[in-house]
């Protein structure tokens, strides 16, 4: 996975960061641990600023971001209300906890944001729920922004201090989120089979 990605950055510089975090941010076929790692590498072989490498994940990402935020929006809470009454079972939630995460959004929702740009597959979700529970643009933007550059510039300058070579980073990298990805998939099942309808 490095090999190539590390020669997409490579060619692409910063507008290739800016399109593989976006498409993470929408469809994630990478990690952004791994495209910023590696951007971060470009930049202590001196091919890249950190600065330029910073702004270019951040702008991807947030353009992703912004992206589910609008389908979340468009889509509507009572909408998403009913979805959960027809299909509740395979979401594992019921409308009634989508009435209390909008409760829950209504105090604490720029925080959410915040908090959610720096935990691993939240990063991507947490913008759905805002925009389904009209979150204002502009908290949206701000703590989104926040967020994605706090976690964008953890991992450049992580990558930069690393200094190895793209297989060191598979090796570390992929088994994590190999991990991640069976602990949800270990959860969501836990959570069908005690699923309760009210």
């Amino acid at each position: 996975m490095g090999s190539w990605l590390g020669d997409l950055i490579a060619q692409g510089g910063y507008w290739g960061i800016a399109f593989l975090m976006f498409l993470e941010t929408v469809f994630p076929p990478v990690p952004s641990e791994v495209i910023m790692t590696l951007a971060g590498l470009q930049v202590a072989k001196g091919n890249l600023t950190m600065p330029g490498v910073i702004a270019s994940g951040v702008a991807g990402a947030m353009a992703g971001n912004i992206f589910w935020y609008f389908v979340g929006r468009a889509y509507g809470y009572d909408r998403f209300c009913a979805f959960a009454e027809k299909h509740g079972r395979w979401l594992t939630i019921h409308p009634d906890d989508v009435g209390k995460a909008r409760s829950w959004f209504d105090h604490y929702g720029p925080a959410a944001v915040g908090i959610g740009r720096v935990v691993p597959t939240a990063r991507s979700l947490i913008s759905v729920p805002a925009g389904v529970l009209k979150m204002q643009p502009s908290s949206f933007l701000v703590f989104s922004t926040l967020g994605t550059a706090t976690w964008t510039a953890l991992l450049a300058f992580a990558g930069y201090g690393l200094g190895v070579s793209f297989d060191d980073i598979d090796r570390f990298v992929d088994p994590i989120g190999a991990v991640i990805i069976v602990l949800l998939v270990a959860l969501y099942f836990y959570r069908l089979a005690t699923f309760k309808a009210k």
